[in-house]
């Protein structure tokens, strides 16, 4: 297996991609590959995969045959999203509403992956959520903060993008005893609509996640790294979801000032 492809568990596959800020600072990317319970696969993002990656991926799915759908989650993750399509044109493809505008040439499903008729096309396999008190569309494109996460139920993973970090800490931190963890992108203050009631809306969300995840053993987050079962020696990551939050209060009360 190319060792930017990870089995995260049985069924479950993260590709760790690169993506260079400037075209020096790599801060990586991913796509996920996902089985469902009718034994096709669905990607979770999209990536452009080398000549090693995709023979492995295709490995997989039988020469790509069982890929049935592409799933875009995070409107600002578009720089593989017509090489993805390229690689399996024959699956379903879905994106949000700024996939839809950025590529208007691609074969898109017509419902969005932020509404509840498009995700009800995968349940039973994979779980939506998406993030309520921030924009997940944001005027500013410069804001990414916000993405449609997905719990695969089988493998018990969460794939998520920007909206979680989960950070790995170098090895003289983890000396000290420090070893790695979870929070909410600090660009959290920058996506939370401003208006009253957002913090209220985004906390419940938050705690709603961490419910809906109470079993949930991986993590594979887009520009940090992925936390297996297998690596996890310290808390549970519904409890991580919950730390995250209450390490993210700081900047929900200092919205709640300006806006209620």
């Amino acid at each position: 297996m190319d060792k930017r492809i990870i089995q995260v568990a049985d069924g479950f596959w993260n590709i760790r991609g690169s993506f260079k800020v400037g075209g020096l600072i790599d801060v990586g990317t991913h796509a996920s590959l996902v089985r469902r319970e009718n034994g096709k696969y669905v990607f979770l993002d999209s990536y452009t995969l080398g000549d090693a990656e995709k023979r492995h991926v295709d490995e997989i799915t039988h020469g790509g045959r069982d890929v049935e759908a592409i799933i875009n989650v995070h409107p600002f993750h578009t720089v593989h999203v017509k090489a993805m399509h390229a690689h399996y044109p024959h699956a379903r493809l879905y994106g949000t509403s700024r996939h839809l505008s950025r590529f208007p040439d691609l074969p898109w499903e017509t419902t969005l992956i932020e509404d509840p008729a498009a995700q009800e096309m995968f349940e039973g396999d994979l779980d939506f959520s998406v993030p309520r008190g921030v924009d997940l569309v944001s005027a500013n494109e410069n804001v990414h903060f916000s993405s449609v996460l997905v719990l695969h139920r089988a493998s018990r993973t969460i794939h998520v993008d920007d909206t979680l970090m989960y950070i790995r800490l170098p090895s003289p931190m983890r000396l000290l005893g420090l070893h790695d963890m979870l929070r909410f992108s600090p660009m959290l203050a920058q996506a939370l609509e401003k208006r009253p009631g957002a913090t209220r809306d985004f906390r419940r969300w938050a705690e709603e996640l961490a419910l809906r995840a109470h079993d949930a053993e991986n993590l594979c987050a887009a520009h940090t790294a992925t936390l297996t079962a297998r690596e996890n020696g310290g808390a549970p990551i519904k409890e991580r979801i919950l730390k995250a939050l209450e390490k993210a209060d700081r900047t929900l009360k200092a919205h709640e000032r300006k806006y209620g």
